[in-house]
């Protein structure tokens, strides 16, 4: 019984990390097409414009800011899951 319960863990752990991953990515890709389309106008140069420049910071800034914040009630949310499953578990 300890076997599966380690091994159901060890997937659970697994399938957790998968999501972070695609998480992180998504997050990722959401800022660059956001910011990108927010903040560049112009194609004359190499190099962003002093405003753009400026833009996309405070852009990934609020964008980190907003993701930060989802990430802490996910934590939240998942660690409420988690007591409850334990409960759950230690009741049978």
């Amino acid at each position: 019984s300890l076997v599966i319960m380690a091994s159901e863990q060890a997937r659970m752990v697994a399938a957790l990390e998968e999501m972070q991953m695609r998480d992180s990515l998504r997050t990722f890709n959401g800022l660059v097409e956001r910011c990108f389309c927010e903040c560049v106008t112009g194609f004359r140069s190499k190099s962003l414009t002093e405003t753009e420049n400026k833009c996309v910071t405070t852009c990934a800034e609020k964008y980190f800011t907003h993701a930060r914040r989802v990430g802490q009630r996910f934590g939240e949310l998942s660690q409420k899951q988690q007591e409850e499953l334990m409960k759950q578990m230690q009741g049978k």
